[in-house]
């Protein structure tokens, strides 16, 4: 009797956010689905679903249309292009795929190839944004695509992966769809300066020599002196915090908040969370059931602030968006990538607003407000979400064919 009351113990000590640690599965495969894919990237198993178009079209046929490549947000998975992948091989009339980035859905979680802050962001390092997005141009080539390899990446809400991959090879990107894309950060406090206000601090500037003579003073010292003193601890902070992060407290932190926060996460990026169902639900749960999920996304977490902490070699992501050359539209590029914006209404994440503000920068590209939508608009509007995505087809073809 006393044996078994220690051994119940035990298993309650091991229990985190109501899960026994011990009954989590090793290998993602057991959970997959029975049209769930795997293959090997670079060590990794990557899990995917491949769609193809309707029977009557030939391989031939199929091969002459770009393929689609759907990039999930984060903390999402395969799951959220369900109710769309086929509708979209259908219009698209060519093949689709949807994978898991690693750190979620079914793709396997491994350990990053060192623990060290300097080797976190390398293409080794499955977590990070180079290893994405060469897992996308290997899809690409699974997919055989013809005209030199081209694919329309569909990038929902950190569409940063879908417009990197751009910038690495804009020769073989087709199309960029972009969904409640999280790419521009909220507006700065110069962005909202007007002109007057900018005219009247200059002249005020120009009067008062002693006051321009301190500004200088106050550069050179924050420049020469703070600058450097402030890198140096806020290098030996990020490695204090990359050891805190990957902690066993910290891991079971991240459980703890998952189960008690992340069903109310999801349906507050619906704009009605009342159609938010248990199936929904239950498929947002199940990379929760895998061993070293919460290892996985603290890994990733990990390798998005070593990404901010690596020297700038290039301009950033958001520096860049003009150089997004959009045929049609923009008389200064004949050909290049059309972009479209897809964008709910009532998207509490990611503001309507803000993703016009994207498509102002991205000169030639096209938006859709999807009305009466929040965060994720192919899974709360389908049908109006693949509506968006025909008529922008169409739209490439005519302009094509002029």
């Amino acid at each position: 009797m006393e044996t078994k009351k220690k051994r119940n113990n035990s298993n309650n000590n091991n229990v985190v956010a109501g899960m026994d640690q011990d009954e989590l599965i090793m290998d993602p495969k057991l959970l997959a689905d029975e049209d769930s894919c795997f293959c090997d990237f670079n060590g990794v198993e990557i899990h995917h679903k491949i769609q193809h178009a309707a029977e009557s079209e030939s391989e031939s046929e199929l091969l002459s249309h770009p393929p689609m490549i759907l990039l999930h947000g984060f903390g999402a998975s395969v799951f959220s292009w369900e109710k769309v992948m086929k509708p979209l091989a259908e219009v698209s009339r060519s093949k689709v795929v949807a994978f898991d980035r690693p750190a979620f859905g079914l793709t396997s979680r491994i350990s990053s190839s060192s623990s060290s802050l300097e080797a976190l962001n390398n293409i080794n390092n499955p977590y990070s944004m180079a290893f994405s997005v060469l897992a996308t141009f290997s899809f690409l080539d699974l997919l055989n695509a013809s005209g030199g390899g081209n694919a329309i990446l569909v990038g929902h809400s950190a569409g940063a992966v879908a417009v990197n991959a751009y910038f690495e090879a804009p020769e073989r990107v087709t199309a960029l769809i972009l969904v409640a894309p999280a790419i521009l950060a909220p507006l700065n406090y110069k962005a909202v300066t007007t002109p007057n206000i900018i005219a009247k601090q200059n002249l005020l500037m120009k009067h008062n020599k002693m006051m321009m003579l301190f500004s200088k003073i106050i550069k050179h010292v924050a420049q020469y002196v703070l600058k450097p003193i402030i890198k140096g601890i806020t290098h030996l902070f990020r490695k204090f915090f990359h050891a805190m992060l990957l902690s066993s407290l910290a891991i079971m932190l991240v459980r703890v908040l998952v189960d008690k926060f992340g069903a109310a996460v999801v349906r507050n990026s619906w704009y009605d969370p009342n159609q938010v169902t248990e199936h929904v639900l239950s498929a947002y749960r199940k990379p929760l059931m895998t061993k070293d999920c919460d290892r996985a996304l603290l890994e990733y977490i990990a390798a998005l602030l070593q990404a901010d902490e690596e020297p700038k070699t290039k301009p950033s992501l958001r520096q860049r968006l003009h150089q997004i050359s959009c045929p049609g539209k923009n008389k200064k590029h004949v050909t290049g990538t059309s972009v479209l914006i897809v964008t709910g209404d009532r998207d509490p994440l990611v503001p309507s607003w803000n993703a016009e503000r994207l498509s102002h920068i991205i000169a030639g590209s096209y938006i859709q407000v999807i009305k009466e939508c929040g965060h994720l608009p192919h899974e709360e509007k389908p049908h109006e979400f693949v509506s968006a995505v025909e008529n922008f087809l169409n739209r490439l073809v005519v302009d094509s064919n002029k």
